[in-house]
């Protein structure tokens, strides 16, 4: 069986501390469809998001972020 992915790169516009970044991710991580979120230390603006398209999308995981009262932007691959 093929499972199809795809990845997104969510930037964020606020430098968020460490607390707040995990539980962006924690959010990203709970959407049926996500198989990865990778938000490196070194690059705390930039998330990118593994996920399943037959399952979510981009917009509606830059919805979820920006729900956390986050200012994000999806960034094309």
């Amino acid at each position: 069986m093929d499972i199809s992915l795809a990845d997104v790169l969510i930037h964020i516009d606020e430098s968020l501390p460490q607390e707040r970044r995990e539980v962006v991710e924690g959010l990203l991580r709970s959407v049926e469809g996500v198989v990865s979120v990778h938000n490196p230390d070194d690059r705390p603006h930039l998330t990118i998001v593994e996920y399943r398209p037959d399952r979510t999308n981009a917009q509606t995981l830059l919805e979820g972020v920006r729900g956390q009262g986050v200012h994000a932007e999806l960034v094309g691959l």
